[in-house]
């Protein structure tokens, strides 16, 4: 039997977030970007809500939902806000691996502070030198007496600028490439951290920037799982964030057309509403259609990884395409509508800039074609 509804209770956790994400979130979407600044008291607002702690437990604070009732979430948010749905698919990342990984004095010290939006927390793998190719970071972290001395820099990390504490990879065996990788938590507060933000085209409330970590004590409880376990730690992790990433951008691409569709129905030019031309509904048809097909792969993607079953190529085809997609749709929905579109007036012009964004991260396009061709024609043909 096959079975493509949602339950009641997620409906109703849809339709929920649907009037908070088009009442509290869609009308501000812009101010946070045109002003620099991050809404803090909304992300707050998402754990009051229980977005925040979907993938948390709940002896830790959050509602240990379902990887599908996760991916509601990340949709509908990214409707109304896109950086927002960073609630949704960062915390679930990082709730994930501290879940499975971390002592319980981390998990009770960070869990419940980030399922209530107290805290933020970011997660620093990308290095200068080391992006797609994560097993090649070179930060590292020395074991001295009880504690950990992290140095190193890591780059085009979301949050950087107004994170509370990072999960930092660094290398604790330098001889043994992904295999000698170690996770720590590791507190913005500490001496010898310091995070500088970037000038970025999008995603500009998330923060993003350079850590740079200069002879960072570390308690050794703050370690993450084994050490030099930590590569193998995320990479399964990933798998989730992928997903949710394809319903995020999904989620702002639906709200453009939706909102797109409303003024060709209202605009007339040569005495007819433009929706009456083939040549607008089509194109409109067109990327109403790749984004139904992303969001149900995305979806049972979600719902094999509840079922503890594969879905790394299900994930990668969401994350090369999802974004993908989305802005083409995005982009074509600026053109439908005429030149106020490409004016800041509007929140096209934002939600494309946001959505281009994620064509890099969590895995470029081709980073993704090679996990799929890995599962397809066989590990022995991967080309590194």
């Amino acid at each position: 039997m096959v079975n493509f509804s949602f339950s009641d209770e997620q409906e109703y956790f849809r339709a929920m977030l649907r009037e908070f994400s088009q009442s509290e979130l869609l009308p501000h979407y812009t101010k946070w970007d045109r002003e620099n600044t991050h809404p803090r008291h909304l992300w707050k607002k998402l754990g009051e809500l229980g977005v925040n702690g979907l993938r948390i437990p709940e002896a830790f604070g959050g509602s240990g939902a379902e990887c599908v009732t996760t991916g509601i979430a990340a949709e509908e948010i990214g409707r109304g806000d896109f950086n927002l749905t960073y609630g949704v698919m960062l915390n679930a990342l990082i709730s994930e691996i501290l879940t499975n990984h971390a002592t319980d004095q981390l998990k009770r010290t960070w869990l419940p502070e980030i399922a209530n939006g107290n805290k933020i927390m970011g997660i620093a793998i990308t290095e200068p030198a080391a992006g797609t190719d994560a097993a090649g970071i070179r930060s590292t972290a020395v074991h001295k007496g009880d504690k950990y001395i992290l140095n190193g820099e890591k780059s085009g990390i979301s949050v950087a600028t107004i994170g509370d504490a990072f999960i930092v990879f660094a290398k604790t065996d330098l001889n043994s490439g992904s295999k000698g990788i170690s996770a720590f938590v590791v507190p913005a507060d500490l001496p010898g951290v310091e995070c500088k933000g970037y000038e970025d085209m999008g995603n500009v409330p998330i923060g993003r920037g350079s850590i740079y970590l200069t002879d960072v004590e570390v308690p050794e409880e703050n370690l993450i799982g084994l050490e030099n376990n930590g590569f193998f730690q995320v990479m399964n992790g990933f798998d989730l964030s992928r997903l949710l990433i394809g319903l995020q951008c999904a989620g702002a691409a639906f709200q453009s057309l939706d909102e797109t569709i409303e003024h060709v129905k209202t605009r007339h030019a040569f005495g007819k509403p433009l929706a009456k031309n083939q040549g607008v509904s089509f194109p409109i048809v067109t990327h109403y259609t790749q984004l139904e097909l992303i969001k149900w792969q995305a979806y049972r993607g979600l719902w094999l990884r509840d079922k503890n079953k594969k879905h790394s190529k299900e994930a990668s085809s969401v994350k090369w395409l999802g974004p993908k997609y989305a802005q083409e749709a995005i982009h074509e929905c600026m053109l439908l509508n005429g030149h106020y579109a490409y004016t800041k007036e509007m929140p096209l012009e934002q939600r494309l800039r946001d959505v281009i964004g994620l064509e890099i991260g969590d895995g470029t396009a081709q980073a993704n074609q090679m996990v799929i061709a890995r599962e397809l024609i066989g590990k022995e043909f991967k080309p590194y």
